[in-house]
């Protein structure tokens, strides 16, 4: 079975396979720390699974905004024209949380939230909480994640 296990203290993710390494990769949770609250721009801890896979063929790059592909790819002209714009980046992995009262229905909801595992800009830094409650990564990271990882997967946000 397919697991990602992100290390919320490292901002580290972890891919297995039936225990099998696949992948590691630093990201970036939120810079206004760990929580489940709706609208505290943290990052929700705890068990989730991949609901949705968006972005399927978009190029590198792809700007998402609301879940679609705008047309646009990163650029550092278009970052310029677009000063403080929260870059969703490349593919989307839309997280949903299994835990009833912890990050799943209420003012908890993760899905309702708007959480992904989604790519950044390069010059974004990782290693260290910056996000507005998403998990940033790198495009070429998040490529590889997409592929290997089937929507349902287990994903597990642990301090």
């Amino acid at each position: 079975m397919t697991d990602i296990r992100i290390d919320l203290a490292r901002q580290w993710l972890t891919l297995r396979d039936h225990g099998r390494l696949l992948l590691e990769a630093p990201v970036s949770t939120a810079a206004a720390g760990l929580g489940e609250q709706m609208g505290s721009f943290k990052t929700p801890r705890g068990r989730h699974r991949v609901r949705a896979k968006i972005g399927t063929g978009a190029p590198v790059g792809a700007v998402f905004v609301g879940r679609r592909w705008t047309g646009e790819v990163y650029s550092e002209q278009l970052a310029a024209a677009h000063p403080g714009r929260d870059w969703i980046l490349t593919r989307i992995l839309w997280l949903c949380g299994c835990e009833v009262g912890r990050n799943r229905l209420g003012t908890v909801d993760t899905q309702r939230r708007y959480i992904y595992i989604h790519g950044t800009p390069d010059s974004t830094e990782l290693g260290v909480p910056g996000s507005k409650g998403c998990v940033r990564m790198r495009n070429a990271d998040l490529l590889r994640l997409f592929d290997l990882t089937p929507a349902g997967t287990p994903v597990d946000l642990v301090e």
